[in-house]
């Protein structure tokens, strides 16, 4: 699986497009789309922990 914005960034297209196509495909029955689980409305920790370490390695 690939949130929408690995999917924009991988094809090199603006992220609103691609929004737009995947809701297109979802339509159509071509993807199958997955909301984020979030631990009662919590941010992940584990994850923003990662996502600061690496932004202090750039």
């Amino acid at each position: 699986m690939r949130s929408v914005a690995e999917v924009s960034a991988l094809l090199r297209m603006p992220l609103g497009v691609v929004r737009v196509v995947i809701a297109d495909m979802a339509a159509e029955g071509l993807v199958q789309v997955h909301q984020p689980q979030l631990d009662a409305g919590k941010p992940d920790v584990t994850l923003l922990e990662r996502v600061l370490s690496g932004l202090r390695r750039l």
